[in-house]
């Protein structure tokens, strides 16, 4: 999840906002807060692949395709923006031209994303965020922070508004938070982390680690990127600044590691993006469309050694194919900030009210699940579109706004959702709960 917005994107907020600058990855942070101690250990009990399957369990086979679509589109450009940022540091790292910097970054993080699926991400994972923590923690921030005269001479340099928490504007704090913030609730990359987990409790405290760590991550970049704008002011992108004070700073042995810290970073969330992205398009998009997909349910013990195998070698194809797609549209695309945007737009508009609604409110239906995406998808693009600006934050408010009211709508002129669909859901929840009990509760829900 602290990927090439995160780092990169990140530091570049600090350079042009100061410390104003953390509240992107602060919103990420709160959100994975939220779904770690709320939700994260009913999220590992429904024991399903992805979110598209958790809303068939929730509403029926109603919205699980379109569901999927969106979030499909989601980790497509997520994938995309973390692409885009590790092109540019093999750039640097490697004097390469953008097209084989991309490319080469592309390559290895399809080989071992193709050959070890979630198990060889959780490895490197690992790894990288040790390089991570000791590149940007121990390194990169005091060493920036001396050279730009501590926060002294951060002060001097830019005034006052550099530790001004409002800098960036209170329109776009909320913003974030409602995209980012909302996102990390409802996003594929992040559930399959928490579907992957040995237990609720593993999935629980670990996501709260996690969060507190990217709440201090964004005042790290942040303040990264305020003394880059002391030691290198004047960049036309803002984006480079991760790049210029690592190479103003740092003896040229040391800039490798750092560089190294942003591309483990990148390569973290590019890897797990990615498989995503093939998750989604083979479960929820291709399997449903030849009716085969198993609707709400693990194929965990549902198949036998050998279908597993292909399950397998197929999924290894998926991710490959995807991930050139994937490339070529990160050669097309420039700002790692705006690519996220609109992937969270897309996520969010479309499929907050479906999911938040299913887990709190049980007089939901299918029909008003499914026309809430629908509505919520379309009203963030076309809004987005009317105004030509891919930062305005109208799109997302439209989005969850005229979503919000069709699935109360919708729902309340539909027939209540079958109480064996809601009995399921509870047995699932439930863990090792009684099945009677869960299903004596829907019938008489």
């Amino acid at each position: 999840m602290l990927g090439g917005a995160s780092t990169i994107g990140g530091v570049g907020l600090g350079y042009e906002y100061g410390v104003s600058g953390m509240w992107l990855v602060v919103a990420i942070g709160c959100g994975i807060l939220l779904l770690s101690a709320a939700f994260a250990p009913l999220i590992q009990r429904l024991r399903v692949f992805t979110v598209a399957q958790a809303l068939d369990l929730r509403y029926g086979p109603h919205a699980g395709l379109v569901s999927g679509i969106v979030m499909w589109a989601y980790t497509l450009m997520l994938s995309a923006t973390s692409t885009i940022a590790y092109g540019t540091i093999f750039r640097v790292l490697l004097g390469l031209d953008r097209v084989p910097a991309i490319a080469l970054g592309g390559l290895i993080v399809l080989a071992y994303s193709a050959l070890g699926g979630m198990w060889s991400v959780t490895l490197t994972d690992i790894v990288q965020f040790v390089i991570t923590t000791i590149g940007i923690f121990f390194i990169l921030l005091p060493v920036s922070l001396t050279h730009a005269g501590g926060f002294t001479g951060i002060r001097e340099r830019l005034d006052d508004a550099a530790f001004d928490l409002t800098t960036i504007g209170v329109g776009t704090i909320v913003t974030y938070f409602v995209i980012y913030f909302f996102g990390l609730l409802i996003g594929q990359d992040i559930w399959q982390r928490v579907f992957t987990a040995r237990s609720p409790r593993v999935a629980r405290y670990g996501g709260i680690a996690c969060g507190l760590y990217c709440l201090a991550y964004g005042l790290a970049g942040a303040l990264i990127g305020a003394s880059a704008a002391v030691i290198g002011p004047g960049l036309e992108v803002p984006d480079d600044a991760y790049v210029t004070v690592t190479q103003a700073v740092l003896p040229p042995g040391v800039v490798g590691i750092v560089l190294a810290a942003a591309l483990a970073a990148i390569m973290s969330t590019a890897s797990g993006s990615l498989i995503a992205t093939a998750t989604v398009a083979r479960q929820d998009i291709v399997e449903r469309l030849r009716g085969r997909a198993r609707l709400g349910q693990s194929s965990a013990g549902a198949a036998g050694a050998g279908e597993e195998t292909d399950e397998v070698r197929a999924n290894r194809w998926y991710v490959i194919g995807l991930g050139i797609v994937v490339v070529g549209i990160a050669l097309l695309i420039q700002d790692v900030v705006a690519a996220l945007t609109i992937a969270y737009d897309v996520l969010v508009g479309g499929l907050l009210v479906p999911i938040l609604g299913g887990l709190l409110w049980r007089r939901a239906t299918g029909q008003g699940a499914l026309a809430a995406i629908v509505v919520g998808t379309v009203a963030t693009l076309g809004t987005m579109a009317a105004f030509g600006d891919i930062y305005a934050n109208e799109p997302i408010y439209a989005g969850l706004g005229l979503g919000a009211i069709v699935f109360v709508a919708v729902s309340l002129l539909t027939r209540p959702t079958p109480p064996e669909v809601l009995a399921e859901w509870d047995r699932r929840q439930a863990g090792s709960a009684d099945e009677g009990l869960a299903r004596g509760r829907a019938e008489r829900d």
